[in-house]
C-alpha cells in the first residue's frame, strides 16, 4: 500500500460490509458503521476509478445513475461473500472463545473493522488491541472522532507496519498480557505478504499468545499463484488491488497448512474453503459462493509451546 495513504482494500471491504447489511434480506451481521468510517472524498475517488475502467458505452450507462456506481460495483464483486463470511466467522469464534474465558482480542491488520462500534455490549467485556498501518489507523481514529464517538479505555490502537515490523515488538509496547490467553483475528491480510512474513506473523501469535489462545486467519490457496492468472475467476480483483499498490503475493497449500502451523507452534482446529464457508452460512444469507480457493482457518496455541 501507499505509505501515506489508508489501505484501499480496507476502505473497500468496509463499504462491502455496510452494503451487505443494507441490501441482503438476511444479513449475517449489521454494520451501519462501514459507510460512516469512509470519507466521502474516498468514495468519490473509488467511483472515479471504477468509471475509468469501463468502456465508453458502459460508462455512459453508469453515469445515468452516478450515485449507485460504486455500490453496484462492490455488490457484484466476487470478493464480497468472503469479506462478509470471514467477519461473521471470526466473531462467532470469538464468542466461543470468550465462553472459555478468553478476554483479550487482538485484531491484526484491523483496517476499518467496526466491532467495537457495532457490538458495544460484547466488546466492553474485552480488552481490545487493534494493530494496523499508521496511515489507515490514523484515518480510522479521526473518523470515529468526527462521528462523535468515544471508545472505552479498554480499546488500544497500535500503529505498526507488519510488513516491516514484528508483531511481538508491537504488542510489547502495549498493555497486552502474554500470560493471559488471547483471541487473534487476521483477516484479508496474508495474501499481501510474503510467505516468510506470513510465517513470522503466525510464529509471533504463538509466541505472544498463552497456551490455549486462538487465531482466525484467511489465506488463498497457493496453487492460484502457480496458474495462469488470466484463467482465474477472481483475476479482476487481483488486478484491481495490484493497481492500487496492494498486489497479491502469496498463499498457503491447504494440504500443508497443518505442518506449516505446527512448525510455528500452532495447532489447526478447522480449515474451511470457499465452498465450506458458504455451506456454513448459506441459510442465514443470500450471499453468492466465495471463490473455492479462499480459506478461513481457526488455529490454537499449543500447550507445549
Amino acid at each position: 500500500m501507499m505509505e501515506s495513504l489508508p489501505s484501499r482494500t480496507a476502505l473497500a471491504t468496509s463499504l462491502m460490509r455496510a452494503l451487505h447489511s443494507r441490501f441482503d434480506p438476511s444479513p449475517l451481521f449489521d454494520d451501519p458503521w462501514g459507510d460512516r468510517l469512509v470519507l466521502e472524498s474516498e468514495r468519490e475517488r473509488m467511483t472515479e476509478r471504477v468509471l475509468a475502467r469501463m468502456d465508453k458505452d458502459a460508462r455512459a450507462r453508469a453515469l445515468q445513475g452516478p450515485n449507485t456506481v460504486l455500490d453496484d460495483f462492490l455488490l457484484t464483486n466476487t470478493a464480497l461473500p468472503g469479506v462478509v463470511i470471514r467477519s461473521r466467522y471470526a466473531e462467532d469464534a470469538l464468542r466461543e472463545a470468550t465462553i472459555r474465558g478468553i478476554s483479550q482480542y487482538v485484531l491484526i491488520g484491523a483496517g476499518l473493522d467496526s466491532f467495537v462500534l457495532r457490538r458495544p455490549a460484547f466488546s466492553d467485556a474485552l480488552t481490545i488491541f487493534e494493530i494496523d498501518h499508521p496511515a489507515t489507523q490514523t484515518m480510522k481514529i479521526q473518523r470515529i472522532k468526527e462521528c462523535g464517538m468515544s471508545l472505552p479505555p479498554s480499546v488500544h490502537f497500535i500503529a505498526a507496519d507488519l510488513a516491516n515490523e514484528d508483531l511481538v515488538s508491537a504488542l510489547a509496547c502495549s498493555s497486552f498480557r502474554k500470560d493471559k490467553k488471547a483471541f487473534f483475528s487476521w483477516l484479508g491480510v496474508s495474501v499481501y505478504l510474503t510467505r516468510q512474513a506470513n510465517l513470522a506473523t503466525l510464529r509471533a501469535v504463538a509466541t505472544c499468545g498463552a497456551p490455549g489462545s486462538e487465531l482466525v486467519f484467511t489465506y488463498l490457496d497457493q496453487a492460484q499463484f502457480a496458474q495462469n492468472r488470466s484463467q482465474l475467476p477472481h483475476n479482476e480483483n487481483a488486478n484491481l488491488v495490484a493497481q492500487t499498490g496492494e498486489p497479491w503475493i502469496s498463499g498457503f497449500h491447504p494440504d500443508e497448512i497443518v505442518n506449516d502451523l505446527a512448525c510455528v507452534g500452532l495447532e489447526l482446529v478447522e480449515d474451511l474453503d470457499g465452498k465450506a464457508m458458504w455451506e456454513r452460512y448459506r441459510r442465514a444469507s443470500t450471499l453468492a459462493h466465495p471463490p473455492a480457493s479462499l480459506h478461513i482457518a481457526l488455529a490454537r496455541v499449543g500447550k507445549g509451546h
